[in-house]
């Protein structure tokens, strides 16, 4: 990657040799904590073209008024070359404006980095594990989990491109009794495909047609063996193999968007190991499991409800509402007592750790967060943790709701999506809303070829650049070139600055662990280029292909070119394809 600072890296820089400046002057003590301070866009672009609340922050430290320091600092940022104006808005927030040659310098920085433009060291090389998907290996992946897989592995992108190493990991949920349920499902299909009857699904097995190739890779390996023998002598085996064959349907289904993870933990191997009962061991050394009896449950008390001891972990010490119990009463472990063992084992490879859960999880998180702080800030600071929750998806076709049950058999799978829609299609919708926000997904409305439509309308204004771009080399026998930049005006400029906002959009996403920034940016962006597109068809003269003006002609494909490169940085990190004509 070549060294070429950013617009905003580069203010950023500028206004920390500012105050570097007034500490050596005295102004300022020194060894102020500077973390809190911002360079930004004004929310209002009439106030200029960039904003800083240092003096805000800096104000109560240094003892000074806020409008004293911002006085002092404008005095210093009016001294660089490409600051027009410096001013002071409201209590002591300073607004700055910068000279054309800044952000045609900007549009020779895109065009050199190309790709990495926007790549960033934030990360500092610290390692992030991000678990997603981790669904059940019971069936095919279905519409229910592609949401958290794509917000998953977009995250998962973005943290690399902003300077992390990402371990993408999947949880195989392969101890519960989801598994026995498989196994037995698989048995039935297996003496189905022996030719022993056919078969009939009893109430609480998994029905779906996808278990026959299990079967009849079962009777191919085993023959009769197992057909008529007592559940004991087959269940673990078929569980093993009918797991396997799960896992592999599941990778398969998640290729087909693009999705690979570096690592499945299997939570059978987990409990084999004996992480879980390490654990325990490990937090009552440290008096945080004791054997209690839970409180019986609010309201009416079902009759079954008995007071029993159990391990608790205390989660109330770490800001749970109620200690956990981290074994059954007949012995096995809950999902949190398997839960709680995996986290810790996930800490000692990675710096901090990302969960993608589905929102019917909600229940859970304080709990394992509370596990999290207790098992790795034992020896100094916990490892960051977080839980980024993803609200189901509603199918519907022509605005008539799709029903869909795992169970019954009876439902679309990511595979099925994907062959109607496209992998671009589905990735980029599920990122058009914040996570936490309900969705509908049309398989109408997701194709439309209007504005409405969001991945049509980024895809659309990169293949419009590239249209434009083979018009004008087939007509004007002209090409994009800086050589005369200096010509752009006002309304070319303002798509430069838009353009160079990507680098801090990419941070701040990479910060709050929210890929669907980079697609809120894209979208902006986008209608941006549109409507300077349709600038043209009012005025002849602001059209980007203009033949009495070839250098300027030329400058404003320079442009183009640099709006289609971020257009294909930021659907790059979606994990979409940045498509040449539509």
């Amino acid at each position: 990657m070549t060294t070429i600072q950013t617009l905003y890296a580069a203010f950023a820089g500028h206004l920390s040799t500012a105050l570097d400046a007034l500490e050596a002057a005295g102004t300022l003590p020194g060894e102020l904590k500077r973390s809190a301070i911002t360079v930004e866009p004004p929310r209002d672009p009439s106030h200029g073209d960039l904003a800083t609340n240092a003096a805000m922050v800096l104000a109560k430290p240094a003892k000074m008024k806020p409008r004293d320091l911002a006085e002092a600092l404008v005095a210093e940022l009016s001294k660089l070359d490409a600051v027009t104006s410096a001013e002071i808005a409201g209590p002591g927030f300073i607004n700055l404006r910068l000279a054309p040659a800044a952000w045609i310098d900007e549009l020779g920085a895109i065009a050199s980095l190309g790709a990495d433009y926007g790549r960033s060291t934030l990360g500092g090389g610290s390692t992030v594990n991000v678990e997603y998907v981790s669904a059940n290996p019971t069936g095919p992946m279905h519409m229910g989990h592609c949401r958290g897989a794509v917000v998953g592995d977009a995250l998962a992108t973005l943290l690399e491109y902003a300077g992390h190493k990402v371990i993408k990991e999947y949880y195989v949920n392969d101890a519960g009794a989801q598994v026995q349920v498989l196994a037995r499902s698989a048995h039935i299909r297996y003496r189905e495909a022996l030719g022993l009857g056919e078969a009939v699904i009893p109430e609480g097995l998994y029905p779906g047609d996808y278990l026959k190739p299990v079967g009849a890779k079962l009777a191919e390996e085993f023959g009769d063996q197992y057909a008529e023998a007592p559940e004991s002598e087959w269940l673990a085996l078929f569980r093993v193999k009918a797991v396997a064959a799960m896992m592999d349907m599941i990778r398969a289904d998640l290729a087909q968007l693009g999705i690979r993870h570096d690592v499945f933990s299997s939570e059978a191997e987990l409990q084999a190991s004996g992480k879980p009962a390490e654990a325990e061991a490990w937090l009552r050394e440290r008096g945080l499991v004791y054997d209690g009896v839970l409180e019986a449950p609010k309201g009416k008390t079902p009759e079954d409800w008995e007071p029993v001891e159990l391990p608790l972990f205390k989660s109330t010490q770490f800001g749970d509402d109620q200690d956990r119990p981290i074994k059954k009463s007949d012995g096995t472990w809950t999902y949190f007592g398997a839960d709680l063992a995996y986290h810790f084992q996930k800490a000692q490879s990675a710096d901090a750790l990302v969960d993608i859960w589905g929102a019917d999880h909600a229940g859970t998180v304080k709990r394992i967060k509370a596990a999290v702080k207790a098992m790795t800030g034992a020896q100094g600071e916990a490892t960051p943790f977080e839980i980024k929750l993803v609200q189901m998806v509603q199918l519907l076709r022509d605005g008539e709701p799709v029903k869909m049950s795992k169970r019954s058999g009876n439902f679309i799978t990511i595979a099925d999506m994907v062959e109607e829609v496209g992998k671009d299609v589905v990735r980029f919708t599920m990122l058009t809303r914040k996570p936490d926000a309900q969705m509908d997904f049309d398989f109408a409305k997701v194709v439309e070829t209007s504005k409405d439509n969001p991945v049509f309308y980024v895809q659309y204004a990169h293949a419009r650049i590239q249209s434009i771009l083979r018009k004008a080399k087939a007509d004007l026998d002209t090409v994009a070139s800086a050589e005369h930049v200096a010509l752009l005006g006002e309304d070319d400029l303002e798509l430069a600055k838009l353009l160079a906002q990507f680098p801090r959009v990419i941070e701040a996403a990479a910060i709050a662990r929210e890929p669907h920034r980079v697609a809120f940016y894209l979208h902006d962006l986008a209608a941006a280029f549109h409507g300077y597109y349709n600038l043209g068809n009012d005025s002849p003269e602001k059209r980007i292909v203009n033949a009495s003006d070839v250098n300027l002609t030329s400058a404003r494909l320079f442009l183009a070119v640099q709006v289609g490169q971020i257009i294909r940085n930021g659907l790059a990190l979606l994990g979409v394809e940045a498509v040449e004509e539509m």
